[in-house]
């Protein structure tokens, strides 16, 4: 195999990846203060959020391996706001692409999910626990506790609206 054929296999990625290291190897040695500043704010952020990333990790492994669709199934059947509670968590713990949901909910619409309950599912998906250390660090832990809350209650607020137009449709 030619090298041309072996640089056309490389990802975009790491063309990336190689053209960013590069610059910090000019940086360090055309400009070292910067350099080490840069690498300073790295080494400062790195040190926040890693240990909120193994708890999210944790937590992750820990709902994958007991969220099961049989446990799904048997808490979707639920009557009143325990429902309302499990659809909202499952929201934001649900992740991938969104197209990967849409034929789960259709099969979940189709065993009686209200169309409320999954405007409430897709609405909560916005809220990625993943992203929280690093939302908090540019817009700090009180806001993003309030904008949790906002957008939980708007979620419920949807839903029932759904439920309620769905009701005049028919």
């Amino acid at each position: 195999m030619d090298i041309k054929n072996k640089l056309k296999q490389i990802s975009g990625s790491w063309y990336f990846l190689i053209f960013i290291l590069l610059i910090y190897l000019l940086l360090s040695v055309f400009k070292p203060i910067l350099f080490s500043s840069s690498l300073n704010f790295f080494y400062n952020i790195l040190l926040k959020i890693i240990p909120v990333f193994i708890l999210i990790f944790t937590l992750m492994a820990l709902t994958n391996y007991f969220i099961t669709p049989k446990f799904v199934m048997k808490h979707l059947k639920e009557k009143g706001i325990k429902k309302w509670f499990f659809v909202i968590v499952g929201g934001i713990l649900s992740s991938g692409p969104i197209y990967m949901w849409y034929p789960l909910l259709a099969d979940l619409r189709d065993k009686g999910l209200n169309y409320g309950l999954i405007a409430c599912f897709l609405y909560n998906r916005a809220i990625k626990i993943p992203l929280i250390p690093l939302a908090i660090i540019y817009f700090e832990w009180k806001y993003i506790i309030i904008l949790t809350f906002v957008m939980i209650f708007f979620s419920i607020v949807q839903g029932i609206l759904i439920n309620k137009l769905m009701e005049v449709k028919k």
